[in-house]
């Protein structure tokens, strides 16, 4: 019996001795995490609360709102500037996104192979990252100023006609795309090049025994092995898309009328040009979820495709 007893008091000694430590790993967790948990509080978790707050008032951003629930997205839907500046955010993504994903693969193949000079190729595709979006705009309204750009300046002593890249709403929109890529395409090459750069080499001399072709070992080794890396650009390329604003703001500030408008640039204008905050933080709130909802369906896939495989 004296046994027993002692063995029960053993146990219940290393069951409390378990505990403790359980009880001091969980502390010291969430010490290693306290410092990016109240960074995130202060400068993501309130500002988003304070926003969603905020589109359920009607304020300028003076004094005390008030409160009309959810009447500012009840107008949205009713608000055709708004549809069109999802439509043109719609339409931004789905061309910003490929484009530069499929450039930036191409050159980093390209850069990845033997190149003379491919430091300063590297060099030259990278540079538009040094500098800001607003310096990168900058250096797009000297290109593409309809009156005084060296684009306009050379189709005109080319004998061509000048094309009216502020004036016209496709010609504006293009400017955005162009500048856009030109400034995006050399971070999706750095990181399909560190991805390349993971790849056995033995995978391409097989897949040549084999008989495959260049294009045959791209499609079936180079892309498949880029996984991961495509799903990161993916994601990264989607949220940057889906909140542009300088380049938007700097080359045609939403103009000619409404065609380049995109929804931060609309929200913008909504929150510091009319003062109509609660509009504005709805914009907002509405980005937010959109782009929630896409980066969980995304992992959602991307999880999905790789169990089944």
């Amino acid at each position: 019996m004296s046994a027993v007893a002692g063995a029960g008091t053993r146990s219940g000694r290393a069951s409390r001795t378990g505990r403790r430590r359980r009880h001091s790993e969980t502390l010291a967790g969430y010490s290693f995490l306290a410092p990016n948990l109240i960074i995130l509080g202060l400068f993501l978790f309130i500002p988003v609360g304070w926003a969603a707050g905020i589109s359920l008032q009607s304020t300028n951003g003076f004094g005390s709102g008030d409160f009309i629930g959810f009447e500012n997205f009840a107008r949205l839907a009713r608000d055709p500037i708004f549809w069109q500046s999802a439509f043109n955010t719609a339409l931004f993504t789905a061309l910003i996104v490929p484009l530069s994903m499929g450039l930036g693969l191409g050159l980093a193949v390209l850069m990845n192979s033997v190149l003379p000079a491919r430091g300063l190729f590297r060099t030259i595709i990278v540079l538009p990252m040094v500098i800001s979006g607003v310096a990168t705009a900058l250096v797009g309204v000297l290109i593409f100023d309809q009156n005084n750009g060296v684009l306009n300046k050379l189709l005109k002593a080319s004998g061509l006609g000048a094309i009216p890249w502020q004036s016209g709403g496709a010609a504006a929109f293009a400017s955005v795309v162009l500048v856009t890529l030109w400034w995006r395409v050399g971070f999706n090459m750095i990181i399909y090049l560190a991805g390349l750069q993971g790849v056995e080499p033995e995978l391409y001399e097989s897949a040549r025994i084999d008989g495959a072709s260049s294009w045959k070992q791209f499609r079936y080794v180079t892309v498949p092995m880029v996984g991961p890396s495509t799903f990161f650009l993916l994601v990264m390329n989607v949220i940057y898309s889906f909140q542009v604003f300088d380049i938007v703001y700097v080359l045609t500030n939403g103009g000619p009328g409404y065609s380049t408008s995109v929804l931060v640039t609309y929200a913008y204008q909504n929150g510091f040009v009319t003062r109509d905050q609660g509009y504005a933080a709805a914009i907002g709130i509405v980005l937010l979820i959109l782009t929630l909802a896409f980066t969980a369906l995304q992992w959602r896939f991307s999880r999905t495709r790789d169990q089944v495989g």
